[in-house]
């Protein structure tokens, strides 16, 4: 993919166009991008989100998203969307303004949620101002 093809943040079917990407194409996106498993553990991280949130991918990837990496994230907002989609067998797509408190000075974001009961992989993507 060239950058005039690469998917932007509010792309419509964003997850499968996610999903085929290679991890050098995620690192050539605008924003962030965490992929996780349903048990929460994150197997993709992307160079952007690596240098805006000052974490490298070797402190990130293997470890569960909202207990370890973004724990600001494991609220009703964010984490319990994905619990719920999950559960009711239904898509999630949710783009939601939040503020980044963890390890930083508070960063208003925003998030979009990504998932699908088709999909092991479960998204969340930033979109810093």
């Amino acid at each position: 993919m060239n950058d005039a093809s690469l998917p932007g943040f509010d792309q419509p079917d964003l997850l499968a166009s996610l999903e085929a990407m290679t991890d050098t194409e995620l690192d050539a996106l605008d924003f962030g991008v965490i992929g996780f498993r349903p048990d929460t553990v994150v197997c993709r991280y992307n160079a952007y989100e690596s240098r805006a949130a000052g974490l490298s991918p070797s402190r990130v990837l293997g470890l569960p998203l909202f207990s370890v990496v973004a724990q600001c994230m494991n609220n009703f907002l964010v984490a319990q969307r994905f619990d719920d989609a999950a559960e009711a067998c239904q898509p999630l797509d949710a783009t939601v303004d939040f503020v980044l408190t963890l390890r930083m000075k508070p960063t208003p974001v925003k998030l979009r949620l990504l998932a699908a009961p088709s999909v092991e992989q479960r998204y969340v993507l930033i979109l810093r101002p």
